[in-house]
């Protein structure tokens, strides 16, 4: 059967889906992914055909963009998630999403949660769809709230009724990589309580994705070796905001009189500038395999971000999460402290004074150690991947010969 995935212009987003594609590919089924046109590198580099519909204007976003340092915290995730994601993307790429739908003609529709145009379009085609979660909370009636305004604009576009797209992102089946464990409820961006409750949610499958070996390569030799390593990477676009351009040295300072061994990698955006003078203690390089370093992590800071938390979970490694600028980093940072497999640092910038002490307990504390541990087994205790190939064509109505 032909299977499209849809996602928006975001590494974090549609890294989630990566693994699902290539396990449909592997069952011997048709892949496309349908994403915006500036994306066509990074879609065709995973080994997809890249369905392209049109981006949102660069001018347009730049406007939206530059308003977020200025905001407070909450208010700039509500004009993220209702501004940016389920209005601006979502109207830009429904034309296009529409047409691709009707080219190409796929069976289901697996999209990213953020990736509203596929939610509606596939709908009013009558294509069954499911989502692929990207971090640790559900759409619940709290998100559902957040987005109402914008999703009744974009169903009214679809030709459905306007309460129909906030309905549907609430309901639609979800496939995760997250252990119950890990769940976070659902929460409204205006601070009201959380539901606590998976009332009127759809269906959801957990699995366990593929896991990357590594041999422990490192990119140099630095620091003293008998001194435990310390991965920091803050995700793929950090570097490229200019708010946020002394987080890379300010890290650096607050660990350079620990006793440990930092491999910091920048990611896009930063250049050596941005960190020197690096530390003896520390190495800095752009991009370093994730896979060849969490054999040898003793333990890791991160943003919050996603794929980065996950993938410290998985490898059963103490985290200090400094989440930054996405509402969903608050929530994972929250989520890993809950279950003592981390400790959080709140402030931003302003809050790095605190990371000695943190990234001393995350070494020392055994507590801290053996929550690691156990949300590292609850992962390695999901179904394989696999698991998820007669779902989907279940879904789909999909009947093998």
């Amino acid at each position: 059967m032909r299977i499209l995935f849809s996602t928006t212009a975001g590494d974090g987003h549609f890294g989630p889906l990566i693994p699902v594609a290539r396990e449909c590919a592997a069952a011997g089924h048709e892949i496309a992914v349908a994403a915006p046109q500036t994306f066509q590198g990074t879609v065709e580099n995973a080994g997809f055909t890249h369905l392209p519909f049109r981006d949102v204007p660069v001018d347009v976003m730049r406007r939206v963009y530059d308003r977020l340092p200025y905001l407070p915290r909450t208010e700039a995730n509500r004009l993220v998630i209702a501004e940016i994601f389920a209005r601006l993307d979502a109207q830009a790429a429904l034309p296009g999403l529409i047409d691709i739908l009707a080219r190409w003609r796929p069976d289901i529709v697996v999209r990213e949660p953020c990736e509203f145009a596929s939610l509606v379009a596939a709908d009013s085609a009558g294509i069954a769809q499911i989502q692929v979660a990207i971090g640790m909370s559900r759409f619940g009636s709290g998100f559902a709230a957040v987005v109402a305004d914008p999703l009744a604009e974009l169903s009214s576009l679809a030709g459905l009724p306007a309460d129909r797209g906030a309905t549907l992102a609430v309901v639609s089946p979800t496939f995760t990589s997250v252990p119950a464990i890990l769940d976070a409820p659902d929460l409204d961006l205006d601070n009201a309580a959380p539901s606590g409750s998976d009332a009127g949610l759809g269906p959801i499958w957990r699995f366990r994705g593929p896991v990357e070996g590594g041999n422990g390569r490192l990119p140099g030799r630095w620091g003293n070796h008998d001194h435990p390593l310390v991965y920091v990477t803050y995700g793929s676009v950090t570097g490229g905001m200019a708010h946020l351009g002394d987080l890379y040295q300010a890290t650096l300072h607050a660990l350079a009189d620990l006793p440990v061994r930092v491999l910091l990698t920048t990611g896009r955006g930063a250049d050596r500038s941005m960190v020197e003078p690096v530390p003896p203690n520390a190495w800095v390089e752009q991009w370093w395999p994730q896979a060849e370093v969490m054999p040898l992590a003793a333990a890791m800071i991160g943003h919050g971000g996603f794929g980065t938390t996950m993938a410290g979970l998985v490898a059963g490694v103490p985290q200090v999460v400094v989440p930054l600028f996405a509402f969903d980093q608050f929530v994972n940072a929250q989520q890993v402290a809950a279950v003592t497999a981390g400790v959080q640092v709140l402030g931003g910038l302003t809050g790095l004074s605190e990371l000695p002490a943190a990234v001393s307990a995350a070494l020392d504390d055994p507590e801290i150690a053996e929550g690691a541990d156990a949300v590292a087994a609850e992962i390695a205790a999901l179904p394989e991947l696999a698991h998820c190939v007669p779902i989907l064509e279940e879904l789909a109505g999909y009947h093998r010969p």
